[in-house]
Parts: structure tokens; C-alpha cells; sequence
């Protein structure tokens, strides 16, 4: 495929090769590979993910949906948790080794022109679409605060990145092994109760990303979403990541991840 653009300014997805140049454990079970793929690095835009061949096999048909942690003209980032198989493989990649990806993919974060005051609530490995955007946010100009919650400190992953980033960061902790004793909605709720929010953006569990845009909504503040959803192609042709909004039903690949938290309509969960 050619690099084009969109009417949005994100860049059309590409087929191409990466190549390992690292991948290391960052906690228990928490991994950080590096791929190199300059024409998919160079113009992946924050909230966007990548759809990666991890191995061959029965096993690894479909690719894998991963978002993007960070990009520079030449390498992607990608933070992952151990869950299944396909990341467990992952974590056997090493550097010289080689995969193909799809990417960039996606409609990812809207990010104001002018500067504002942005609250970014993430929930485990919900971070990891947000680092991107913080640092766009804060090269901006915005105030950025960041409320994070993990199970433990230890999966409090890459705190340091964000306050060097300029952003406030609020920790929560299940355990009360760091930070407030308690879920993050602890955090974005005083946050959001003190007026001096323009727009929240979260992503993580969905029932944190479904009580964050209540208290958003609540607040009279702009919310957008990061949605996961099982993925087959990653191009909007399968349909089986069908987000329920008050438009229809729209593709988390194609037409998200990324939503405005009013048009989704939530479940039960």
C-alpha cells in the first residue's frame, strides 16, 4: 500500500515487516517489545494500534491487536501483558527476529488545537494508548493531570515517563501498595469535582471507562474512550468488534478504538 493519508490527517494502514530490536520484561508479567518499522513509526498517531503476525502456525491465523506506546521516525513501542498464548510467544521474540504488521490502524485520540486542561484516567494497561498522548497534549501546551490505577506498585508501569512528561500523576492502588488505597474513580472523581477539567480521556477495564464518562458527563466535561474488542481483521471487514453507539453499530477497528463516551451505548458491564 502507498502512504496516504486521510480526510483526518491520520495515515491509511500499510503492510509491512518489523523487526525486533528488543523485548524485556518490565515487571512480573508485564513485557515491552521495540519494533523496528519506520514507515508505520513515522506516522502512527496517538490511540492508534498495530495488528501483528506473531508466529506461524494453527495457533497464530489471526494476528494480534496491540496499541501503540510510544514512536519516533524509526521504532514502535508496544506494552503487553502476559494473558494467552499469543503474548506468551511474543515474549519469546528476540532482537533480530521478524514479524509483519498492519498498521497504522485506527481512529486514535482528538487532540484540541488550543490548550487545555486534560484528565487522563488509566486502569492497568489501559496506560498504555495514553502515553502518546500526553506527551502530544503537553508539547502543546495543555495542563495534564493523569490518574492511574493498578492492581499493585509494581504494575503501576511507566510513571516516571509521564511526570517526566510534565504531567500531575495520581496513583491508586488495589492492595494500598502505592499511592490512594482504592479504585482510580476515586482519583478522577475529586479531579473532575474540582471544575478545573476541559476534557477527560481513559481508557482500561470497561466498567472503569464506563463509570469515568458518568462522572465526566455528570461534570458537563467532554469524555473520549479507548474500547477493546476481540479482533479478527483489524480493517473494518469481519465485524466482530461491534461497538453499540447512538449512531448504530460501529467498528472498534475502523471507527474507534477511540469514542466519544456520549455515543457509546454501554452494557452491563
Amino acid at each position: 500500500m502507498c502512504e496516504e493519508h486521510r480526510l483526518d490527517g491520520q495515515a491509511r494502514p500499510m503492510l509491512r515487516e518489523a523487526v525486533v530490536t528488543s523485548n524485556e520484561a518490565v515487571s512480573a508479567d508485564v513485557w515491552l517489545v521495540t519494533l523496528e518499522s519506520p514507515e508505520v513509526a513515522s506516522t502512527v498517531a496517538p490511540g492508534q494500534f498495530v495488528h501483528l503476525k506473531i508466529a506461524t502456525g494453527r495457533d497464530f491465523i489471526l494476528r494480534r491487536p496491540f496499541s501503540v506506546y510510544s514512536a519516533d521516525a524509526e521504532r514502535i513501542e508496544i506494552l503487553y501483558q502476559l494473558v494467552g498464548r499469543g503474548t506468551h510467544e511474543l515474549s519469546l521474540a528476540e532482537p533480530g527476529d521478524r514479524m509483519d504488521l498492519i498498521g497504522p490502524l485506527g481512529t486514535g485520540w482528538e487532540i484540541p488545537e488550543a490548550p487545555v486542561r486534560a484528565l487522563l484516567v488509566a486502569g492497568g494497561l489501559g496506560v498504555a494508548p495514553l502515553r502518546m498522548l500526553a506527551e502530544a497534549l503537553t508539547r502543546a501546551g495543555s495542563t495534564v493531570a493523569l490518574a492511574y490505577g493498578a492492581p499493585t506498585a509494581e504494575r503501576l508501569t511507566g510513571v516516571e515517563i509521564f511526570s517526566a512528561a510534565g504531567c500531575q500523576v495520581m496513583s491508586c492502588t488495589d492492595d494500598g501498595s502505592a499511592g490512594t488505597h482504592g479504585l482510580v474513580t476515586l482519583a478522577s472523581g475529586d479531579l473532575l469535582g474540582t471544575g478545573e477539567v476541559d476534557i477527560v480521556y481513559t481508557c482500561g477495564p470497561e466498567v472503569m471507562q464506563r463509570a469515568v464518562a458518568a462522572q465526566a458527563r455528570d461534570a458537563g466535561v467532554r469524555c473520549q474512550v479507548s474500547l477493546e474488542r476481540l479482533m479478527a481483521c483489524g480493517i473494518g471487514a469481519c465485524l466482530s468488534c461491534i461497538v453499540p453507539t447512538t449512531a448504530g453499530q460501529r467498528r472498534a477497528c475502523v471507527d474507534g478504538p477511540v469514542f466519544n463516551a456520549e455515543d457509546v451505548i454501554w452494557g452491563d458491564s
